[in-house]
């Protein structure tokens, strides 16, 4: 194993990573060279959307597993971290989360990588990597971790269009871990500073790791389509 590489979360936030709770540094510890992947699964209690001028924005994301129109209660769910070098020779690790509606499965996919040009971190939103976003890490004093999402990026063709705030979503995210229960928790929540609630979730699930090298990776995990552009 290469001693110099760190994992993206950990080079993000330097030394505060280590005032994470130990769970979730093991979680957003892995690297490419850890050849391993956390596997999860656990209930959302609550899956929400905004007011009804927002749910042809939710169909149009779920297209391409960047956003879904479905609500509910106690949803069955599923979190899957891999890490990998990407085909551009970037460490990345994914998020892809699926929700089991009682009508449909959901997906939401994501992947982040540290951009060297904009010193942070990014996210890859979707299967065809259409939009990228920049992440800001925090920590708070009980070891959660926060994630705030910056300026975002839409790229069509041969064209990076900056996504204006009018209509970008900006997310907030929490993670958590309950050692009485033994288990994670996390709230997510997605809005528009014009608009309002977006989309958003909130629940617990177990987390393990399994060993898991670059070639072990499930089919359907790495992105249809990725993307040079930061």
């Amino acid at each position: 194993m290469n001693s110099d590489i760190v994992s993206i979360v950990h080079r993000a936030i330097g030394s505060d990573f280590h005032r994470l709770h130990p769970k979730i540094q093991e979680q957003y510890g892995i690297s490419s060279q850890s050849k391993a992947a956390y596997v999860g699964a656990g209930v959302m209690e609550d899956v929400w959307h905004g007011r009804w001028y927002v749910i042809p924005f939710l169909y149009l994301g779920s297209l391409r597993r960047i956003l879904f129109p479905e609500t509910g209660i106690n949803i069955p769910f599923e979190i899957r971290n891999y890490a990998y070098v990407d085909r551009f020779g970037r460490e990345t690790v994914t998020w892809k989360r699926s929700f089991s509606f009682p009508t449909r499965r959901r997906e939401f996919d994501e992947f982040f990588v540290y951009s060297e040009s904009r010193s942070t971190p990014i996210l890859y939103a979707g299967t065809h990597q259409h939009l990228s976003v920049d992440l800001h890490f925090a920590v708070e004093k009980d070891g959660s971790l926060i994630v705030t999402t910056g300026k975002q990026r839409l790229f069509v063709g041969p064209f990076t269009i900056p996504f204006p705030r009018f209509f970008s979503g900006e997310a907030w995210v929490r993670e958590s871990y309950n050692d009485d229960l033994a288990h994670f928790n996390v709230e997510v929540s997605i809005a528009n500073t014009v608009w309002g609630k977006i989309l958003g979730y909130q629940g617990s699930f177990d987390l393990k790791r399994i060993s898991c090298s670059a070639d072990e990776i499930p089919a359907g995990t790495i992105p249809i389509r990725e993307n040079r552009r930061e």
